[in-house]
């Protein structure tokens, strides 16, 4: 089974590379690490940081250093955070991968910019009403697409083995802004519609699979307006018979935008001797609103990529289980667990879900997160892996 750590480049700046993967090699005894290459804003504590304990992470920053002539003349173009100054961490630990015999993954947030979105709204998804959610890309934007396929071209000049593609979809209304307010009760149904992407690109998709486009959206307008006004109007609907059966047609045209973009992404990655994985931290039936056809993604990308992070090996079982009820097999899974008390409560514990993974054929485990994590969890991973 295959083994890696996620990570932020921060965290080999700040600890120096001899720390940083001794740690890695030493304490988790992983045979990887993946490596954040651009992120979205977020503030963290970082319990074995020499430096700081707290940090604040930049709206969409890159922690490489993109080629300019590989940018040249686009408006979305990946930005350095200022925390790396002149230096090129993707390019140090490429070199000290390689040196210690380990893979070196690129984590990549692909839609989820908030430094893009607010910088050219025209590139945000757009709601029913045309307000536009300016901490995201569209995936059906045709910029959008050549932004995600220049990063994956950039990032294979370090080496990498495999593209860790996080949010490659749309996102829902609640996806996480700093002072983010619903003062009224919403509803599951007014928030889930108020997520759904309306821009040009998308209307004009759903239009070419011959979605009446313009009936949906007047239809999902119509239902937020009735479900805003009424306070007794925050229960849950089924959306698949609005507008006549066109919205969740409408909906299926997201999907079938989001999956080609998984395509492209995964030929120009093979182009390159790359791997992609798509990570779907939401699990089977809870991303049909963000674009996610997971039996087609899966016949797409070289791999379906989740979160294990659960109390017991039972549960993790349950996870997986039900990846495969939606034709994801286990051969075909990475599983990223949580060696931290949250899920953990000693090696054993830890160690009985690799087990379990790897009774259900999972090729590939990672772990969450370097940075995150005390000393003692890394130490943890080690025990567990070597048990």
């Amino acid at each position: 089974m295959e083994s890696s750590v996620l990570a932020f480049a921060t965290d080999l700046l700040d600890e120096g590379a001899d720390t940083f993967f001794g740690n890695l090699t030493d304490r988790a005894g992983v045979g990887g690490v993946t490596l954040a290459s651009v992120y979205h804003e977020a503030r963290d504590v970082f319990p074995h940081n020499p430096r700081r304990v707290v940090r604040y992470l930049e709206p969409g920053a890159a922690y490489f250093r993109p080629d300019p002539a590989a940018w040249q003349g686009r408006r979305l173009a990946p930005l350095p955070s200022t925390a790396i100054g002149d230096r090129d961490p993707f390019a140090e630990a490429a070199e000290e991968a390689r040196r210690r015999g380990l893979k070196l993954h690129a984590w990549t947030v692909f839609c989820h910019n908030d430094r893009l979105g607010f910088a050219h709204p025209d590139c945000s998804p757009a709601n029913a009403f045309g307000d536009r959610h300016l901490t995201e890309l569209c995936p059906a934007n045709p910029e959008v697409r050549e932004y995600a396929l220049t990063l994956v071209a950039e990032l294979a000049r370090y080496g990498v083995d495999a593209i860790r593609a996080e949010s490659l979809h749309f996102h829902g209304l609640r996806h996480g802004y700093h002072h983010e307010r619903y003062f009224e009760e919403l509803g599951p149904t007014a928030e889930a519609l108020l997520g759904v992407c309306f821009c040009p690109h998308c209307r004009a998709a759903a239009t070419g699979t011959g979605v009446p486009a313009e009936e949906v959206a007047e239809a999902v307008r119509t239902e937020l307006r009735r479900r805003l006004a009424d306070e007794s109007a925050a229960e849950p609907a089924d959306l698949s018979a609005l507008a006549d059966g066109a919205f969740a047609a409408y909906v299926d045209a997201s999907a079938a935008t989001v999956t080609s973009l998984a395509a492209e992404l995964s030929e120009q990655a093979r182009r390159h001797g790359m791997r992609v994985s798509f990570m779907d931290d939401g699990g089977p039936g809870t991303g049909w609103l963000s674009g996610i056809d997971l039996p087609a993604l899966a016949r797409t990308a070289d791999q379906i990529e989740t979160l294990g992070y659960a109390k017991t090996p039972e549960a993790v079982r349950e996870k997986i289980a039900a990846f495969a009820l939606h034709g994801v097999r286990p051969q075909s899974m990475a599983v990223i667990l949580r060696p931290m008390s949250s899920d953990c409560d000693g090696p054993e514990n830890l160690a009985a879900k690799i087990t379990t993974l790897r009774e259900l054929g999972v090729p590939e485990v990672e772990f969450y997160h370097y940075g995150l994590m005390r000393l003692s969890s890394l130490d943890r991973i080690g025990a567990a892996l070597s048990g």
